[in-house]
């Protein structure tokens, strides 16, 4: 079995990979970013394990996996040792390009190094010099299906009321000022929401609810969009980034980029509860069929096995 050092930073996903059979290494220091080890909220299998940073040096590796860059840029340097920075790397990008959208270049450049995009969206705006693959989410279809017995929408976002234009601050308050739309997340009290809802209790939240509501004009695909989804929720967001090739207008959901044809096509799930379970029927099936879990173990599995044989990904 590899044996892969790799960080806490997105709990979701770090989730996921935590399906894929190799050891995932995770480095624990009190009050440093992406040192909290394993989840505290949900329950990871066995193969997730910790090592206390101060005995890191000792440990070797087969891959190590970097997610975010305050990791590779800095820590690379400070924390790991000159044999750890020399073993295979992967740098797992999370985000398009927040600056320029159209000519950033990534900054991992190192021709080593392989960038994951996890969206092709991500992959598209990025103008990335290193070798890169895309690797869809992967996602639980669950055995229950959403009842959608609630006649309003629910959005899911941390901290909307501070992050702005960029998730939809203006576009959510336009929508929600015409329909019912609950917010959950951290810091939803402060729009009026319902505020932060334990990991595992979001989906069958959402799943109450008649659809999902996702403002977000700019970010990469959002995995519990994706869960609602898995759940037979159907979405209703603007058509932008990688949701306008997930969510069909009228199929999966209603998406457009002008907020009104939101609005009404809200309202259309709202009043009819037969339209919105059809429609949510099919956002299962596309989950299903695009974001299956063991697709994203299988191909997160055989490129580990690469990256550590050494293998040359274009």
């Amino acid at each position: 079995m590899l044996d892969v050092l790799t960080w806490h930073v997105h709990g979701a996903y770090l989730g996921a990979l935590a399906r894929v059979p190799v050891r995932w290494t995770l480095p624990v220091a009190a009050g440093r970013f992406g040192y909290g080890g394993r989840s505290r909220s949900t329950v990871w299998p066995a193969n997730v394990v910790e090592v206390p940073l101060e005995e890191l040096s000792e440990r070797s590796f087969d891959v190590v996996v970097y997610q975010h860059h305050v990791h590779h840029d800095v820590d690379r340097f400070n924390v790991l040792t000159p044999a750890q920075r020399a073993i295979p790397a992967i740098f797992v990008e999370h985000d398009p390009p927040r600056a320029v959208p159209t000519d950033t270049v990534h900054p991992v450049t190192d021709r080593e190094t392989t960038v994951v995009h996890v969206t092709p969206f991500n992959a598209l705006m990025w103008d990335t010099r290193a070798p890169s693959v895309v690797i869809d989410h992967g996602v639980d279809i669950p055995p229950w299906r959403a009842s959608l017995e609630r006649p309003i929408g629910i959005t899911v976002i941390n901290d909307l009321a501070t992050r702005g234009r960029r998730v939809g601050l203006d576009v959510f308050q336009q929508i929600r000022a015409e329909l019912p739309v609950e917010l959950i997340g951290m810091g939803a009290e402060l729009l009026g929401g319902r505020g932060e809802v334990a990991p595992d209790e979001v989906a069958p939240t959402v799943a109450a609810h008649r659809f999902l509501l996702s403002p977000i004009r700019y970010t990469s695909l959002g995995l519990g969009t994706l869960e609602a989804m898995a759940a037979g929720v159907p979405v209703v967001g603007l058509a932008t980034t990688e949701l306008a090739t997930v969510v069909q207008d009228g199929i999966e959901g209603f998406v457009d980029t002008d907020p009104r044809a939101l609005v009404a096509g809200g309202r259309r799930l709202l009043d009819d509860r037969e339209l919105a379970l059809a429609m949510g029927a099919a956002a299962r099936a596309k989950a299903a069929s695009r974001f299956a879990m063991d697709r994203f173990v299988a191909e997160w599995h055989e490129l580990l096995c690469r990256v550590a044989a050494g293998e040359r990904v274009t």
